[in-house]
């Protein structure tokens, strides 16, 4: 067998192990959320390379932000006593 390939070849106690450890590290309750972030990270990735980059950095702009408003009132003309 190809020699770095070779960890993939991985049997049923090996998972379970791996499987074990992650739990006890992370915890049940964040796990999910582990979950979901590496498949989001993972479709991000295979978009990018695929060349979707280009619509989709259309899509997000720089959100606007609100300025404040500028006084209605006109500046006063001061007269010039001589």
């Amino acid at each position: 067998m190809y020699a770095p390939l070779a960890f993939l070849n991985l049997g049923p106690w090996e998972i379970f192990f791996i499987l074990g450890l992650a739990l006890l590290l992370f915890g049940g309750k964040r796990l999910p959320s582990l979950a979901k972030d590496l498949g989001d990270g993972i479709r991000q990735f295979r978009k990018s390379l695929s060349g979707d980059a280009e619509s989709e950095s259309a899509k997000i702009q720089e959100p606007e932000t609100k300025q404040p408003a500028a006084p209605t009132s006109s500046p006063k003309k001061s007269k010039k006593s001589a």
